[in-house]
């Protein structure tokens, strides 16, 4: 037995009797490195990561390269981190698909701060929903710019038909924090907002996430 399996397998433990909660931030990520350092202790470099990332979110939205630059961190080390964040997004994205009822502006923000865990790009997602608030189909829109949202109208339209959509709720993230709309932002709701009331479909909301909360449009006036 090495020198640090019987502390590995009192956490191991202690995360099984226990759970998440009795964990701080960097013991978690300590328990996770586990499985990628085998042979060393993963404490004080779980402390390095978040100290120089800033929070344990902002280490899952870390790119692989930067990662690696931490001794300890292999390209194996880095998928791992990598992957979390992944299949947290893929497993929200499956529970209850069809059967969930998003009727409301806290669920449809709670929805997307899901999708959005660990997203360090900027990336416009389309929510496309029947008249009782079920999720029908989830596009990805866009990447990058916000500002260049307003030359997908026509594409938004064409999915939400397809769609047979009641309702379409849009959600960008702000990977900087700040989840304030943009002029950019403003303007392509409104040109977004405008094109569907033009075939009678709803749009319920502009969502923007950024450090795992969320603002409304519709809240905040600029969706009627």
């Amino acid at each position: 037995m090495g020198v640090h399996d019987g502390h590995r397998e009192r956490k191991r433990e202690q995360f099984l009797r226990h759970g998440a909660d009795s964990f701080a931030d960097h013991e978690l990520l300590e328990l996770l490195l586990y499985s990628a350092v085998p042979r060393r202790d993963t404490n004080p470099l779980a402390h390095d990561l978040i100290n120089y990332f800033g929070s344990l979110h902002a280490v899952f939205s870390a790119p692989a390269e930067e990662l690696q630059k931490f001794s300890g961190i292999s390209q194996s080390g880095a998928v791992l981190l990598k992957l979390i964040p992944s299949i947290y997004r893929r497993a929200a994205l499956s529970a209850g698909e069809n059967e969930q009822i998003l009727d409301t502006v806290e669920k449809i923000g709670r929805f997307f701060v899901d999708l959005y865990v660990a997203e360090s790009c900027e990336i416009m997602y389309q929510l496309c929903l029947d008249a009782k608030g079920r999720r029908l189909n989830l596009y990805k829109v866009t990447d990058g710019d916000p500002s260049s949202v307003n030359l997908n109208v026509r594409k938004i339209v064409e999915n939400a038909i397809l769609s047979q959509a009641s309702m379409v709720a849009l959600a960008h993230n702000h990977p900087s924090g700040v989840a304030f709309p943009s002029h950019a932002d403003i303007v392509a709701t409104t040109m977004i907002q405008t094109a569907l009331d033009s075939i009678g479909i709803r749009f319920a909301d502009h969502i923007i996430v950024a450090d795992g909360d969320f603002i409304s449009m519709r809240q905040d006036g600029i969706v009627n």
